[in-house]
């Protein structure tokens, strides 16, 4: 074709093209903001003839390039109806970039220039380069023409949009506003930006209107929107700028919208009017003045910041980008003053620099209202809206899904596709998944018939190459214009303009929403053959959601694991194959990959972010088998702590706990949840224990939990603390927890419930008759509300303890055992078995403590507890009872029927107090004990345990019963105990306190304890004329009361004036004072046995004779004059007297007073000094008794520490006994020693084993020993000898006739043993062991057995005396008299007659003989 005929053909195209677009010219408007989202399309194109101006904005696209003008014509042919001939020749000719130039650049030269530049923005200039203002136009002016100019633009940018291919046309108009909460705190600390540490207050809607209050001036002026992703944040953000457009928004003069995914490209620094500007929008003239003016009005300006998640920070936290550095500066304050900021962001660590007064917002999406509303608006005036409302409401699924808006939308889409082609019932059936909803989508986007496989699977290839570079915006060298046509026609790509500065700006694409990135992406991976099933399982992963806390930016593929697992259902085989047309082989692998990836994770030990995540792809994938794998995997006790849920959450959570055969306990603990989300918990009959713990549920919350509480079979626990529930919410509850007969317990802590809720609930206590516990804590009740409860806890009678502690209050219930076979039985014997249980008896235990009770509460309660069952323990501590209220418990004490305890602690009772209570318990028979410490604040009375407990010791009791028939009344089968301690009490006190307890004192045998008081010299002396009067004590305990050694020696008397004192242990330095009876009474019963007494009226002789009395004094210093005096004392008192001292040291003299004074005791049969240091010089004051004092039987001194001496009565046989022990003695103490053991006339047993003899101090003994009337043992081993001494020990027996055994061991056990008898010995024993006798030892050794002629047995064990030793030794012995046996232990040999031992002697002569005259010849 000639030139002149193609330029022809060109013009026939271009009036065709022009022709077809003036049909539809609204069409043709929504592409102009599809491919030039910056161009002002105003009202004075209006006035053009339709033609020129479809000709102005095709001018408009093609100067943008070629990239646009193609992707133009690509949609030209997809959405309008052309010709096919037309279609080739667009496509053929405007597809080249020089097909059509030169007939357009003719068109734009025949327009006018003022209508060529219709519609486009003026240049951009620099706010520092304004031109010279003229005088003629004031600051004002110039502002409300830029305002305007502001407002105009955002009307332009929100006119309505021409749905695109497949679409309703309210696709883009409907809008309902998800659920808006408002923090209760807000951002204290960066930390405090994390999502779990938010407190929702539920029940608080938040409007649109009420996102900025400007009533209030002083409140937060930086509000950040909290959402998930597709609840609604940028839809919201922009729904804020179109109504401001349209003038609702009237507080505002000026409006901005920033995207943080465009302020990201920003890299320089910016001034602020650079970014409302240059970046935004500029004024025609004079940007100071605009400036200024915006500045003097800030509080009329907002600025709205979109994705403040997406910020990025490169240089770190500490150094922000230039962006998040103006924001920053605007929240702070420092830049444009008063003005209003608002940012949206998904859950997640949130950027340092929001100030902490900032108003936290939540969006928590669609409730079930909410969804109808928007299906409403969707299918307004249409015949499918009927149909829809009735797939939503029949499918629970579809509902749950619907509670995001994003897929709440996609849903409305695909309804509006399936519903007219489908059954009802049908259509609905295939959405059940999220994936699944996508997928429909996409078909109802696609052209009927025919799916675009190619361009699908190519736009998936970038939306994945997005999510790997972290990248949201693309250009269109980023992709290819018939995929920007093919996004555009499908409405998945969405378009906008770029400015990155003055003069620089630039279409940008994106993803209608993040989550259809993902989804194609994922599509990509599954049907595209460029992927293997390898790379496809690395994307299958967990991302948990605590991670976001730490993370500067959030990830972009959340949804993608999930989509992955949605395409692995066999249900989406046919979609995807036909997308990899037909590599349905290769289709299915990767399915089963993605399958076998997650039965991996599903048998992991997960956090709770991961699980739901999990449960999130298992569900999606339809598996049966793969979700009964997960389910049966979870644990036990499944926590969710401090991370966002949604209602989809749960429902999903629901689905996966369906395949679950064992109970599971789940527990949210700091999980923002959404108010309707227990209604995705309906008939999960798996939970058994189910606890929340937020803040932010309130009524709603409440009430929506009650409607699910009754379909739970197997709940048992309940919890829900920390909540903001009223008593509207309550009593939904209240109402559903009968329902739930199964539940054992039920917690409603820190709930900020008033008294009359609180009664509210405790109505439902008889109503649930497995119930064990109740936890109504941290709800601030009064105290007529308490003895409400109180009075609930006597009258139901499965109650068995309410216990209330400042903020604590918990009832403890005992539910009656019955069987399922008791329950069918007949209502006759069901009758009856209720009377029979109604007739038993219950214990009751309340603990009221701290609970501000005072006295006309205390009058109350025992009215209240005198019609009540038995009581196990009533606890009143830490009120304020004073003394009148502590004594009308303790008089009413016997009529309660208290079995255990009763506990006054911390009532403000006095010292005054302490006589009025001891009075009103001294006719209590059951007291068992009280203790009283006023410095302790510590009140409390102990109770004898009930008659059925005690049957054993009563049986005992009876038995002596009889025999105290023929006995004094001393013994008392029943004891208590009186503890006074830390009261403050003096000498004055004493009468008063003595006259109180008379009473008691008759009751049983009486412990005292006046320990920790200031009774001091002239209280002990008192006490002692006082005691005699208060009868038979067990013990008195008069520890800490300041007494000096006087008053305490004085206590000596009283074993002469009290028949029953027979112990008292005194620690000076400690101040322990203790007096104590015989173990009799209480303590014979605590053995569990009887003890042998003698019959008759002998047995007050007998005990009187067998149970000694004792006096132990320690740390005290003994001085002569204390132990003459303390001696004098002891004079009149009644033996047997066991006297115990102890102290540092004990000087020479303190021991001789101490002995001189002993035969002044003819009683004493014990004195010990334990833990006493003594002088060198005491075993010989001590050997000297011996002599002074007849009595004496038994001297044993160890280590110069412990001292004893035993005492003989008459009856005794005479005999004794002195050990010298450890005591340091050696041969310079010899002499002296012996010589005052040998003026004892019956010496029996001497030890000085221990001792450092040594060879020389044992010869000087054995020397002395023969004056020495020793009669029965010497012991003196571990003496440090050698085989010196056995020696000399052998030499000595001739001069020792009445020795009768001696033993010698040298080795390892050092024993060296001498045994006497009363007269000569015929006949003697010698026994040496581990001698290890040298060859020179032999002759002494010989000689010395020679001498003892009575010595008739031999005994040599281990002495190193071989054979050749051994012959020599015999041969030197002379023939002893009588028989004469040897025994060498070492050769085992036999005992040998002497005759036989002389032939072996005399042959080892000869031997030895012959030996000499060889050794002579040589």
């Amino acid at each position: 074709m000639d030139p002149v005929g193609l330029q022809l053909g060109n013009k026939n195209l271009w009036s065709c093209l022009v022709r077809l677009l003036t049909k539809d010219p609204e069409w043709l408007n929504a592409k102009m903001k599809f491919f030039l989202p910056n161009m002002d399309l105003d009202s004075r194109n209006e006035t053009l003839d339709p033609e020129q101006r479809v000709i102005l904005q095709l001018n408009k696209l093609h100067v943008q390039g070629s990239a646009t003008w193609q992707s133009f014509i690509h949609c030209v042919c997809m959405q309008l109806e052309v010709p096919l001939d037309l279609e080739v020749l667009l496509l053929s000719t405007f597809g080249s970039d020089d097909g059509f130039t030169s007939q357009l650049g003719a068109e734009e030269k025949s327009q006018p220039e003022s209508q060529l530049h219709h519609g486009l923005k003026r240049p951009h200039q620099s706010c520092g380069s304004s031109p010279r203002r003229k005088q003629c136009r004031t600051q004002l002016e110039l502002a409300k023409k830029y305002l305007q100019l502001l407002r105009t633009s955002a009307q332009q940018r929100y006119r309505s949009r021409i749905p695109g291919s497949g679409q309703p046309h309210a696709f883009h108009q409907v809008y309902v506003p998800p659920i808006l909460r408002r923090a209760t705190a807000s951002l204290d600390t960066p930390e405090g930006a994390m999502m779990g540490d938010l407190k929702v207050e539920d029940g608080t809607d938040v409007s649109i209107s009420d996102l900025f209050n400007t009533r209030v001036n002083k409140g937060p002026r930086v509000t950040v929107l909290l959402g998930k992703a597709g609840m609604g944040k940028t839809t919201l953000a922009h729904r804020l700028c179109q109504k401001w457009a349209e003038g609702h928004l009237d507080c505002f003069q000026a409006l901005f919208l920033f995207e943080f995914r465009q302020l990201n490209l920003i890299t320089r620094f910016l001034t602020l009017s650079q970014l409302l500007f240059d970046l935004y929008l500029s004024p025609e003239s004079d940007h100071d003045a605009v400036f200024q003016y915006l500045e003097k009005n800030a509080d009329q300006v907002l600025l709205i910041f979109d994705g403040l998640d997406e910020a990025l920070q490169p240089r770190g936290p500490d150094s922000p980008g230039p962006v998040l550095t103006l924001f920053s500066r605007l929240c702070h304050g420092t830049l444009l003053p008063g003005c209003r900021v608002m940012a949206t962001s998904r859950p997640g660590k949130l950027p340092a620099c929001l100030p902490a007064e900032a108003a936290m917002v939540h969006m928590l999406g669609f409730d079930g209202p909410r969804v109808e509303e928007y299906v409403n608006h969707f299918f307004s005036a249409q015949p499918s809206r009927e149909g829809a409302l009735v797939e939503l409401q029949t499918n629970g699924r579809l509902r749950s899904l619907c509670a995001v808006p994003a897929l709440c939308q996609v849903a409305c889409l695909c309804l509006h596709h399936l519903l007219p082609d489908h059954a009802p019932g049908q259509s609905v059936a295939l959405l059940p998944t999220m994936t699944q909803l996508y997928v429909q989508m996409v078909r109802a986007l696609s052209p009927p018939g025919r799916l675009p496989t190619t361009s699908l699977l190519d736009l998936g290839e970038v939306a994945l190459r997005g999510l790997e570079t972290g990248k949201v915006i693309f250009y269109a060298e980023d992709i290819a214009p018939p995929l920007i046509a093919f996004g555009a026609t499908h409405s998945l790509l969405t378009s906008f303009c770029v400015r990155t500065g003055p003069g620089h700006q630039e279409t940008g694409y994106a993803f209608t929403h993040l989550s259809l990135q993902e989804f194609l992406a994922a599509l990509h991976l599954m049907a595209s053959p460029k992927v293997n099933k390898d790379t496809l399982t690395q994307y299958v992963t967990l991302h948990s959601r605590w991670v976001q806390r730490t993370k500067a930016r959030l990830g972009l593929s959340d949804h993608l694991p999930t989509f992955l697992a949605g395409l692995a259902s066999c249900t989406c085989r046919p979609f995807l194959s036909h997308l990899a047309q037909g590599s349905e082989d290769c289709v299915g692998a990767k399915q089963a990959a993605v399958v076998q990836v997650l039965k991996k994770l599903a048998t992991r030990k997960l956090t709770g972010p991961k699980v739901v995540q999990l449960c999130h792809c298992v569900d999606e994938t339809q598996e049966p088998e793969l979700a009964s794998l997960t389910a049966q995997s979870l644990p036990y006790q499944l926590p969710f702590h401090n991370f966002q849920l949604t209602c989809t959450d749960l429902a999903t959570l629901t689905n996966i706990l369906e395949h679950r055969e064992a109970p599971i306990h789940l527990d949210f603990d700091g999980c923002p949840l959404e108010p309707h989300c227990p209604e995705a918990l309906v008939g999960c009959r798996q939970i058994e224990n189910l606890s929340f713990k937020s803040r932010k549920c309130g009524d709603a919350f409440a009430e929506a939990l009650s409607r699910s509480l009754p379909t739970m079979g197997r709940l048992q626990m309940l919890g829900l603390a920390g909540s903001k529930i009223t008593a509207r919410g309550i009593s939904h509850l209240v109402k559903a927890l009968p329902l739930c007969p199964q539940l054992e317990e039920v917690s409603f802590r820190d709930n900020q419930l008033s008294d009359q809720v609180v009664l509210n609930i405790v109505e439902v206590l008889p109503h649930l008759p497995r119930l064990r516990k109740l936890d109504l804590s941290s709800n601030s009740i009064c105290v007529s509300t308490l003895l409400c409860l109180a009075r609930v806890a006597v009258t139901c009678p499965t109650v068995k303890m309410l216990q209330a502690r400042e903020a604590d209050l918990i009832f403890l219930l005992s539910p009656p055992t019955e069987t399922t076979a008791e329950l069918q039985r007949s209502p006759d014997l069901q009758e009856s078995d209720s009377q029979r249980k109604g007739a038993q008896s219950r214990s009751l235990t309340l603990r009221l403590q701290k609970c501000q009770l005072q006295v006309h509460d205390a009058e109350a309660l025992i009215a209240l507890l005198q019609e009540g069952p038995q009581l196990e323990e009533v606890d009143l501590s830490g009120n304020q009872l004073e003394d009148e209220g502590c004594r009308l418990m303790a008089e009413a004490a016997s009529q309660l029927r208290i079995a255990r305890k009763l506990d006054l602690s911390d009532n403000g009772l006095s010292v005054t107090g302490v006589h009025c209570v001891l009075r009103a318990v001294s006719a209590c028979w059951t007291l068992a004990e009280l203790h009283i410490s006023l410095q302790h604040k510590t009140v409390v009375f102990m109770f004898a345990q009930g008659p059925e407990e005690q049957e054993g010791p009563q049986e005992r009791a009876a038995f002596l019963d009889s025999l105290m028939l023929q006995m004094p009344s001393e013994l008392p089968l029943s004891s208590r105990r009186m503890r006074l301690t830390h009261c403050g009490l003096q000498a004055k006190h004493l009468e008063q306190l003595c006259e109180a307890l008379g009473g008691s004192c008759h009751l049983g045998h009486l412990h005292l304890d006046f320990s920790g008081n200031a009774l001091g010299d002239e209280g002990a002396a008192r006490l002692a004329q006082l005691l005699p009067g208060l009868g038979a004590l067990q013990s008195l305990n008069l520890s800490e009361n300041g007494l000096s050694l006087d008053a305490v020696l004085g206590l000596a008397r009283c074993f002469s004036t009290l028949q029953w004192l027979f112990h008292l242990d005194i620690s000076f330095e400690s101040q322990h004072i203790l007096l104590r009876g015989d173990k009799t009474g209480r303590d014979i019963w605590a053995t569990g046995s009887l003890p042998d007494f003698p019959a008759g009226a002998e047995f007050l002789g007998f005990r009187q004779r067998c149970i000694p009395r004792s006096l132990c004094l320690s740390e005290c210093p003994l001085e002569p004059p204390s132990l003459t005096r303390l001696c004098a004392t002891l004079k009149d008192c009644p033996g047997p007297l066991e006297l115990q001292l102890s102290c540092v040291f004990l000087s020479d003299q303190s021991l001789e007073t101490l002995l001189d004074c002993l035969p002044q005791l003819p009683q004493l049969s014990l004195l010990q000094l334990s833990q006493t240091g003594l002088s060198p010089k005491s075993p010989f004051l001590l050997a000297n008794t011996l002599s002074l004092c007849p009595r004496v039987k038994k001297v044993d001194l160890r280590s110069l520490h412990h001292a004893t001496l035993h005492f003989r009565s008459n009856e005794e046989q005479e005999g004794v006994c002195c050990g010298f022990t450890g005591c340091s003695l050696s041969q310079e103490h010899v002499e002296s020693l012996c010589w005052l053991l040998s003026k004892c006339k019956d010496l029996s047993q001497v030890d000085l084993s221990a001792n450092l003899l040594g060879d020389s101090g044992l010869r000087c003994l054995l020397e002395c020993l023969p004056k020495v009337p020793i009669s029965g043992s010497l012991d003196l081993s571990h003496n440090s000898v050698s085989q010196e001494s056995a020696l000399y020990l052998v030499e000595t027996l001739p001069s020792c006739p009445r020795v009768r055994e001696a033993s010698v061991n040298l080795g390892s056990e050092q024993s060296f043993r001498i045994h006497f008898s009363r007269e000569d010995q015929a006949g003697k024993t010698l026994r040496l062991s581990e001698c290890s006798f040298r060859p020179e030892h032999v002759s002494r050794l010989a000689t010395g057995l020679s001498q003892s002629l009575q010595l008739t047995e031999l005994t040599l064990t281990q002495c190193c005396l071989g054979q050749k030793q051994l012959a020599i030794l015999l041969s030197l012995m002379g023939r002893p008299a009588g028989l004469f046996n040897l025994r060498d232990s070492t050769r085992h040999t036999e005992k040998l007659s002497f005759p036989r031992l002389e032939a072996c002697a005399l042959g080892f002569k000869k031997k030895k003989e012959r030996k000499e005259e060889i050794f002579r010849g040589y």
